[in-house]
């Protein structure tokens, strides 16, 4: 094993990776509750919890200096799959409108694809997500749980489905925009890496 191939499986035993694992091993517990009790409520707040506590890892990493390579990797991967497979089944509940989830989707799928292969293929340096893209992702991870929470039983059930249409477009037109934005700065480290290897 290389020196760099160790840079990247070292620091794994941390606690930021340790609550990264334990977010994503509630998402069986989201789509039983989802999908196999038919409870929307609980399955809402479960999901609300995630995306709330989306920082935390971060932050106790930066915190504690327990940043790691394996950890730059690993946070985001689970937070897309998490994300994705979420939306997935929202859209087999039918808990929320099929084509803001098809939308949301298709930026997460490909955008996210794109910048994986590159990053994996052609040794693209990972770059900073944006404030607005940040703020984006934060938006959509409570506009879902607001989606779900609509078509509950709860008694302000209506509350919930009424704020969601109304951050969820914005939502979704920061993501769109940011991805358009993340272009030229994917176009210019391809360039640089290119140029970096030719000399």
């Amino acid at each position: 094993m290389n020196s760099e191939e160790r840079s990247v499986w070292s620091g794994i035993a941390t606690w930021p990776n340790f609550i990264t694992l334990i977010r994503l091993c509630c998402l069986p517990l989201f789509l039983w509750l989802l999908l196999g009790r038919d409870d929307r409520a609980w399955a809402a707040w479960l999901l609300g919890v995630l995306g709330a506590t989306d920082w935390v890892d971060g932050w106790v990493a930066r915190r504690f200096d327990q940043v790691s390579e394996f950890g730059k990797m690993f946070d985001p991967t689970a937070d897309r799959l998490l994300f994705v497979v979420a939306i997935i089944a929202i859209m087999i509940d039918g808990s929320a409108p099929i084509w803001f989830c098809v939308l949301v989707l298709v930026r997460e799928v490909a955008f996210g694809g794109l910048v994986a292969i590159l990053t994996l293929f052609f040794d693209m340096e990972r770059f900073d997500v944006s404030y607005l893209g940040k703020w984006a992702t934060f938006i959509l991870m409570f506009t879902f749980p607001g989606f779900v929470m609509g078509e509950s039983s709860l008694a302000i059930h209506e509350a919930f489905s009424v704020a969601s249409w109304i951050i969820g477009p914005i939502g979704l037109v920061l993501s769109y925009y940011t991805a358009a934005r993340y272009l030229p700065v994917i176009r210019a480290s391809l360039l640089h890496r290119r140029v970096s290897s030719t000399n």
